[in-house]
């Protein structure tokens, strides 16, 4: 072999090495942190569960099996929150415009209160039209999740469950409406927390709240819709 067709080969190996090499850098350059932020109430921030239980949490541990990586997510929630309280504390925290991803479930303690659906209604479309703005305006990365029947719980012992469940199936008509007239993702968990009744295993210490283990059905829906439009 001559000397030139060694340095033609040295040439060629060159050649290949540097596109390998950028293409490498490209990929690594595309990769992303996603953000994710949790509006809501006892349900987001996961009363009497470990951060990692949280369903958000969840949801972004399962995203990250996938390949696909995000921050530790942004939650403005506290047990206890009303509509009108969850955005008071919105208004504190002036969250950015710029997440990729927006998940809202709030409503339960406007019913438990006693508040009416008509105001339910009128906050319950503010607190929509905000959480798209914090997503940049993209209704599909908005994610509303229905409100669970805590009427099934031990901790509802003797009280109407059956006014319970018509009073949290009334909200839910007036979130599922609004979040469908605006193309938001809707997922309806109710069916699921109803489940509670005769599985135990789904409550958590507190015979109240969600337990991990039904928090993660919820992450499982929420990382299949963040999934679909990543």
């Amino acid at each position: 072999m001559t000397l030139r067709s060694n340095k033609f080969i040295v040439f060629l190996l060159t050649g290949a090495f540097s596109v390998l090499m950028l293409n490498f850098k490209s990929d690594n350059m595309n990769t992303k942190n996603y953000r994710m932020l949790s509006l809501g109430d006892s349900y987001t921030i996961g009363e009497g569960m470990q951060p990692k239980d949280r369903f958000p949490n969840q949801a972004i541990a399962m995203m990250k099996t996938m390949g696909i990586n995000f921050d530790e997510p942004k939650i403005i929630a506290k047990t206890g929150w009303t509509t009108d309280e969850l955005m008071a504390a919105i208004a504190n925290e002036k969250p950015a415009h710029d997440y990729d991803f927006v998940t809202l479930l709030i409503g339960v303690n406007n019913q438990y209160r006693g508040r009416s659906s008509e105001e339910y209604l009128e906050d319950f479309k503010k607190l929509l039209k905000m959480a798209i703005e914090f997503a940049n305006g993209k209704t599909n990365h908005v994610i509303v999740l229905s409100i669970p029947d805590w009427g099934v719980t031990p901790f509802a012992e003797g009280r109407d469950r059956k006014r319970i469940a018509e009073e949290i199936d009334l909200f839910n008509s007036i979130n599922k409406q609004e979040t469908e007239h605006l193309k938001v993702h809707y997922i309806d968990i109710t069916p699921s927390t109803r489940k509670a009744a005769n599985d135990l295993s789904l409550v958590a210490e507190d015979k109240l709240h969600p337990s991990a283990k039904e928090y993660t059905i919820w992450a499982k829906l929420v990382a299949d819709v963040i999934k679909g439009e990543k």
